[in-house]
């Protein structure tokens, strides 16, 4: 045998000897949850400061069994590191504990107003389970109200600012246990916008604070790859770019590139794809209400693949699905910011997101008090089919209603989209546009007026719409009709009004309030023509029966078909009678939102 051959072998092994231990040191030997007794002492891991991970003691009071539904809490008392001035710190959650060298759980639970640094720990056993749960996203969608027929703009955003409020709060467990919440750390806005996002993600049990991210954390090396410690101060960033939203908290366990985390849920949202990052604890900040760490996250170095009810599982790495969002905001003539975004994929969070991204960051570059007008366009693109949602409009108002009626427009939109029922689709991308003016731009209709009330079928109508602005500046828009192919002596109406106005017509003459998209390819219409408010409707209407049948107006039925749909073999269809017939509608785009209504009848000519 060669003696450089000889060499190599025994190199080889001692490399592999090396592997060996190496691999066995990463296994981490744990203790089921009947060997933990009162009285039990060991320590638990996690980061006060920087990067280093730092013990502190743990004796164990007692183990709560069956506290929920297959759920139990270890009770320990913590001490060192200050935590018997400062309490439990918000962002020790998944702070692992040892006793004799065996984890036995993860820091997760506090109490309200406790004088001493009580904890709940979940159990590892809990906690390793959340690796067998199912790895497939989620298919039933998350309730979504049925659509109107011929809905506005802004009832639509009203419906979804009125879904976030009846959102579930946090879980508890009784007397006064809880999940610790999680220091949710935003950089990017400014402080009236990071105060909006508080009342928002303080229900989903997050302390949001301002901070910025870290630029001291590397990847690590680039032979090893990064990497993820047990006590390691870790995130899950929900909105990354040039606004980031992380949450911050510890990891417990690690096996490989597999991590757990946490010991309670982010939001129980069963399979999800977040951003796992590396974190950086800058301070502890004392707090008589609840102490908290001051951290900063930094880059995404993998992802979480399960929020579960006893913690988080993660996995380094690979990187998370996410979606673009990219924000155009005009604030003046060539003064302009772009803002680029990612936010996390999740039928529940994503719409979420959209909207405290979208408001916060034009409240953070625009007037919060007072007269502005935002115009806007966006699309939103779906990931199958090529299919998107085309939106333009214009808001305006004083005291935030404009930004948040714009993101609570887009978000709704979003939400009826990622929860359709009828194709498991997600969102590719988002891209909005906004031009901002501070003043009010709204216009009310003072008259119409017609060049003809008597024509024949075919006949050009010139009409005549005037209307006022707030300046009491004078305006006039014209347009041309055709009348309608009616029978001599038959008399239709003009409808001349604002979106609120046609929605009312509509819903008086289809009798109906509710109406349920066929398909995914009828609610991506129905979204992008949303009535706006910088259009003044013209409508053509006269007494011809029909049907509203499935969405569609099906106007001048032969008595046939009209029978056959409305029989009783057809009910489920869900056919309405109609006494009055659209038979034209056009819209005129204008520089403001407009007001009011009008009805005048035009008879055709003997």
């Amino acid at each position: 045998m060669d003696i450089r051959d000889k060499g190599r072998r025994v190199a080889l092994a001692a490399l592999l000897l090396l592997a060996a231990a190496a691999a066995a040191e990463a296994v981490t030997m744990t203790m089921p949850l009947s060997q933990v007794k009162p009285g039990m002492k060991g320590r638990g891991k996690s980061v006060f400061q920087g990067r280093a991970i730092e013990e502190f003691e743990v004796e164990i009071l007692g183990v709560l069994v069956n506290n929920a539904p297959k759920r139990s809490v270890i009770l320990a008392r913590l001490k060192g590191k200050g935590l018997e001035s400062t309490g439990i710190i918000q962002g020790m959650s998944g702070s692992p504990v040892y006793i004799e060298g065996k984890l036995i759980g993860a820091v997760a639970y506090g109490f309200s107003f406790s004088m001493e640094p009580i904890a709940g720990i979940t159990p590892i056993e809990e906690m390793l389970a959340v690796d067998r749960a199912p790895a497939a996203p989620r298919t039933a969608p998350v309730a979504a109200p049925a659509l109107r027929d011929g809905r506005g703009q802004e009832e639509l955003s009203g419906e979804f600012r009125a879904a976030l409020a009846a959102r579930p709060a946090a879980e508890t467990w009784g007397a006064g246990l809880a999940p610790l919440e999680m220091p949710l750390v935003v950089s990017g806005l400014s402080a009236g916008a990071l105060e909006r996002a508080r009342s928002f993600f303080s229900s989903l049990g997050f302390r949001a604070v301002r901070a910025g991210t870290s630029g001291q954390l590397p990847l690590a090396p680039a032979a090893a790859g990064p990497s993820v410690r047990e006590g390691d101060a870790v995130g899950i960033q929900l909105v990354g770019g040039d606004l980031d939203i992380s949450a911050v908290g510890t990891a417990t366990y690690v096996d490989g590139r597999k991590v757990l985390a946490f010991g309670h849920p982010l939001y129980n949202l069963g399979a999800v794809e977040y951003g796992l990052t590396q974190a950086e604890v800058i301070a502890v900040m004392p707090s008589l209400e609840s102490s908290f760490k001051l951290a900063s996250p930094g880059p995404v170095i993998g992802r979480f693949t399960q929020d579960r009810t006893a913690g988080a599982l993660g996995e380094v790495g690979v990187l998370p699905k996410s979606i673009p969002l990219n924000i155009s905001l005009q604030t003046g003539p060539g003064v302009r910011q772009d803002f680029k975004l990612r936010l996390a994929a999740d039928r529940f969070l994503t719409p979420a997101l959209v909207n405290i991204a979208v408001s916060s960051l034009v409240t953070s570059e625009e007037r919060s008090l007072g007269d502005i007008s935002l115009e806007f366009d966006a699309d939103v693109f779906l990931d199958k089919g090529g299919l998107s949602v085309h939106l333009e409009d214009l808001f305006t108002g004083s005291y935030d209603n404009p930004p948040v009626s714009l993101s609570g427009l887009l978000a709704a939109v979003v939400h009826y989209l990622m929860n359709n029922e009828f194709k498991d689709v997600g969102v590719f991308r988002i891209d909005l546009n906004v031009r901002a003016v501070e003043e009010a731009r709204t216009a009310t209709l003072e008259r119409v007026l017609l060049d003809k009330y008597e024509v024949s079928p075919g006949e050009p109508i010139r009409l005549q719409a005037f209307y006022r602005t707030p300046k009491q500046e004078g305006l006039m828009e014209e347009v041309t009709v055709l009348a309608p192919a009616l029978p001599a002596g038959t008399e239709f109406q003009l409808l001349v009004g604002d979106a609120a106005s046609m929605q009312q017509v509509e819903r008086a003459q289809y009798r109906v309030q509710e109406l349920v998209p066929r398909g995914l390819e009828q609610l991506v219409r129905l979204l992008s023509n949303l009535r706006k408010n910088n259009r003044i409707y013209f409508r053509l209407m006269a007494p011809k029966p029909g049907l509203f049948l499935k969405g569609e107006e099906l106007p001048n039925l032969p008595p046939t078909l009209k029978s056959m749909f409305a029989s009783p073999r057809a009910s489920a269809a869900g056919p309405t009678e109609m006494t009055r017939s659209t038979l034209a509608e056009y819209q005129l785009p204008i520089a403001y939102a407009f007001k009011g209504g009008a009805a005048i009848p035009v008879r055709i000519r003997k």
